[in-house]
Parts: structure tokens; sequence; C-alpha cells
């Protein structure tokens, strides 16, 4: 017993092969292609903060060159800098003696612009609201976790008790003030918030004081700079939540317009689909029709292509289908006087009646033949025209052998003129092929033309296409049978009979369908009018074969 197949494994590549899901997916990536700026960001939050701590080490160095060249520290001239500078620094500023007790901190000297301890500065809007809690914000920090739990970042010391604040004796801890007691440059940062998404980052750098100037003697003491990020972070929250905005609104934007792009695509196709579904029934026969477009783009030239194609298909299938019931009629009427001969005959009691009876069949046979040998040539043309072979063939030569052909076969009944131009005229196409379409014109206007009269064949290029005409001096074309005398087994001669006249003389009505179904194989035109002089003339175009 055949197992059911798995839902999943047939309908999510079934899902995933939809046009509105690929443009869809398409148009968010290129959304998302730019989100990834928001990464560059960490780059330029990095150059941010070197450049706050090469502007603290800058206000380090004058506290320290200030304070340096005195001897011992003086903690009170400490504290008058300190004030005095203290108005125009943002930074928090500590100076510690040799053993690391702080003697002058800015945090305790007047008023400061901005209040905080280590210097820090608030991240709020324009409105006081913070923005790391907007709901916006919280989203995009969820996604950057995301982010972080693939690619993590590096991680940054944190803040521990004791470390950059006095003890109960007044002392100082931390790398920064050792290694500027030991005579260095001393720098450090601590993370202070939570999480590092959230948190802030305080920045600390340590110059010596020494005892003599320019750095020179022992030393006595240092200057400790200390300053939080969160200024560089507000300014870095506010941008990345602008760049968010803008990547949702991209992507809403990519989404409504990935639904309007597939409906006036995948909705056109579907009703395309349910047309081609529709267009045939269940026994193969042509029910319905591609219904078209209005439209300007390739969905609607598809349309049109398709109505054209169906229309085209119907009109082969209809002309099939009345060759086969005109073969069945032709076929018919020899068929019932041999019949009828053939039974008259079994009773016929004179020699010169079974005579009379036995040409009757032989004769009809003999139209049996020629409707045969007509029918299986027509039905080749039909099938097998575009895969025989073609060549450049010139018309000039191809017609005065035809003529020629006609002239020597003929009784001189009628008399046949050719005029051709001096400059070669050629088409492309199989000669055989083209001498048939001449001889059935030909042979055409030989027999309507009265004994005496003259055909005249005439050749001219023009325009792109090479024309010949054959022009005769019968009855020419009557206006209601103009647009019949291409049809197959149509035959209208002076009788007046369809099928009489012409099929009794041997004609059976196919010389000019064959002519026509050749021509329009080759992508030429046929075509038939009256002369005002009188007689009738049909006139061949075909596109001039190329240099």
């Amino acid at each position: 017993m055949r197992l059911p197949r798995s839902g999943f494994s047939w309908t999510v590549p079934r899902v995933l092969s939809r046009i509105w899901i690929r443009l869809l997916a398409f148009n968010v990536l290129l959304v998302f292609l730019p989100a990834a700026g928001l990464l560059i960001l960490d780059t330029y939050e990095r150059q941010l903060l070197d450049g706050q701590e090469r502007t603290m080490v800058q206000q380090a160095r004058i506290m320290a060159s200030a304070l340096s060249g005195r001897g011992e520290l003086d903690a009170t001239e400490a504290r008058r800098v300190l004030v005095e500078l203290n108005q125009r620094l943002e930074a928090r500023l500590r100076v510690v003696d040799a053993d690391g007790r702080v003697v002058a901190d800015s945090a305790t000297l007047g008023p400061r612009r901005e209040p905080g301890a280590d210097g820090e500065t608030t991240e709020r809007g324009g409105d006081g609201r913070q923005p790391r809690e907007s709901l916006l914000y919280r989203l995009g920090s969820a996604l950057y976790r995301l982010w972080r739990g693939v690619f993590p970042a590096p991680e940054l010391p944190a803040a521990r008790p004791g470390l950059y604040t006095a003890g109960d004796d007044g002392r100082l801890g931390g790398r920064a003030v050792t290694e500027a007691l030991a005579g260095r440059y001393g720098a450090d940062l601590r993370v202070t918030g939570g999480e590092y998404t959230a948190a802030v980052t305080t920045l600390y750098s340590a110059i010596p004081v020494t005892r003599g100037e320019a750095g020179s003697g022992p030393v006595v003491g240092a200057v400790l700079v200390s300053q939080s990020t969160g200024r560089v972070l507000a300014a870095l929250t506010e941008l990345r939540l602008g760049i968010f905005q803008v990547i949702l609104a991209s992507v809403l934007a990519a989404v409504v317009l990935s639904l309007l792009v597939a409906t006036t695509i995948a909705r056109p196709l579907g009703r395309l689909r349910d047309e081609a579904r529709a267009i045939v029934d269940r026994r193969g026969r042509l029910t319905g029709s591609f219904g078209g477009s209005n439209k300007h783009d390739e969905i609607g030239e598809l349309a049109r292509a398709l109505e054209e194609l169906t229309q085209r298909l119907r009109r082969h299938l209809a002309s099939t289908e009345s060759f086969a019931s005109d073969v069945s009629h032709e076929f018919k009427n020899p068929l019932a006087s041999i019949r009828s001969a053939a039974e008259m005959l079994a009773d016929a009691d004179t020699p010169r009646d079974r005579r009379r009876f036995e040409g009757i069949v032989l004769r009809e046979v003999s139209r049996l033949e020629r409707l045969l040998t007509s029918v299986r040539e027509i039905s080749a043309i039909d099938a097998r025209l575009e895969d025989e072979g073609t060549e450049p063939v010139v018309l000039n030569d191809l017609l005065a052998a035809v003529v020629e052909g006609l002239r020597l076969r003929g009784d001189g009944a009628v008399a046949v003129e050719l005029e051709v131009p001096q400059q070669p005229v050629a088409v492309r196409a199989a000669p055989e092929r083209l001498s048939q379409v001449a001889e059935n014109l030909l042979d055409n206007a030989a027999s309507f033309t009265p004994p005496g009269g003259r055909v005249r064949v005439e050749l001219e290029a023009d325009g792109g296409v090479a024309r010949f005409a054959v022009l005769d001096r019968g009855p020419g074309v009557p206006a209601d049978h103009a647009e019949r005398i291409f049809d197959r087994f149509f035959s209208y001669r002076e009788s007046g009979e369809r099928g009489g006249g012409g099929r009794r003389n041997g004609h059976a009505g196919l010389g000019l369908a064959i002519a026509k179904a050749i021509v329009e194989g080759y992508g030429g035109s046929i075509r038939a009018v009256d002369r005002p002089q009188g007689g009738a003339r049909f006139e061949v175009t075909l596109p001039l074969a190329e240099r």
C-alpha cells in the first residue's frame, strides 16, 4: 500500500516556489543588507571613545603640569586649580597623593554643569523619557542580542567595589591609579548598569604628578580623570533608534510593494493558468480561448500572444475539419458514380452499354487518383514545408523555365509572354515548390483564357519584396468568389456549378489552394483581382532573399 505523501515535504517547497514569496524574500533581503550598516556603528563608537579618552588625557596632563615642579604635592593648590577648571570641564578630576589618598575632587568643589558621579550624563530624549525604555528600542536590542549571540562582542571588565572609590582611609584603588603612581600613564575602563547593550562604560585616565618640572623627579601624586560614555552612548542610541525606524519602515514598504507587485504578476498569471486549463476539454477539443489583456507589460504581451495563438489554432482546427469534410464529400461523388455504373454494368445487355459504363468507371477512378494525389500533396505541404531545405532562387530563371515548359507541352492555343527585369530577383525557398506555384497559376490562367488569347507573366522587386503576377484574358474573378477561389476543392467554371464543369474537365479545385499554402509557408501572400481591361490578375508577393 502506498503511504500518503507528507504534507511538509510537498507543501513547503510548493509555497516557497510562489512568485510573491520570492519577491517578498528578495525585497526584504535588500532592506536588511543596508541594516548591516548598524554594525559599523560599533567602529564609530570605538572612534568616539578613543577621542573622548584623548581629551581626558589632555585634561589630566594640563592638571598634572599645573601641579608638577612645586616640590611636595600641595592639596590647597590642587583644590584651587580644580575650582577654576570645574566650570569648563565635563569630566571628573581627582588628585591623589603618593599614597593614593584623595586630596582634591572636582565632584566636591563647587557646582558642576552636569552633576553625577564619575562624570555620568543622562540618556534622555527631549521629552525626558529614556530611549532605552521604548518598545522600539527593546525590539532592536532583542535583535542585537540575537546577533551578538551568534557573533559575541568582546567582554568588558565590570565595575567592582573598591575600585576608583575612596575607602575609609581615603585611598583609591584601580589599575589606572597604580600605574600613574608608578610613574607611568594609566588607563582603565569599567562597565556599570548591567548587560552590555544597556550598560554605561566609564573611562579612567591617570597622569603622574612629579616633584620636578617636565615629568622629572620622584612621583608625588597623580591626577585621575574619569568620564562616563553616557553622552556618546546617548547619541549612538538615538542614531541606532533612527536607523532602526528607517529599517522597519523600509521592511513595511517592501512588504506592501512586494504584495502589490506580486498581485499584478501572480493574479494575471493565475488567470492565464485557469484559462489554459479550460481551453481544452477532456476529449482534446478546443472549447475556450484566452481573453487577452489591455496591459502593456510582459504579462499583457504574453496574454495577447496566447490569444492570437488560440485563434490561429482554432482557425487551423476549423480548416482541418473543413478539409476532412470536403475530402469526404469529394470522394463520395466519384464513388457514387462508380457504384451506379457498376450496378448498371451488371444489367447491361449490349456491348455498347457495357463499354459506356466501363468508361464511366475508369473516368471516375482516374478522378479519384487525381484527388488522392492532390490531397496527399497539400497535406505534405501543410505538415513538412517548414522542414524542407531552402536556398536562394532567382525568379527570373525559374519563371523562364516554367513558361518554356508550358509552351512545350501546350497545343499553341494560348500564347505566353514573360517580362522580367535585367537585375536578378532572388527569394529564399525550395525551387520545386516555387515552380509548382508558377505552374499552377499558369495552368489556371491558360484554362480560363479563350483560344488565341494570351497569358502574361510579370516580375518586379520593390520595397524588400519580390512580386510576380500572372495575367489572363478570361472572365475575371466574380466578386462573390474573390475570397473563395483559394479554398480547397473550390472550382468555378463557366457552367456556374461548383464541382460541375470544372470537375468534368479534370480540375480538382486544389491548384490555387496548393499555391496559397506554399506561398504563405514562405512568409508571402497571394491574391486575385479583376483587370480593368478584362481578365484576372494573380499576384504573388515574397520577401527578397538576404544578400
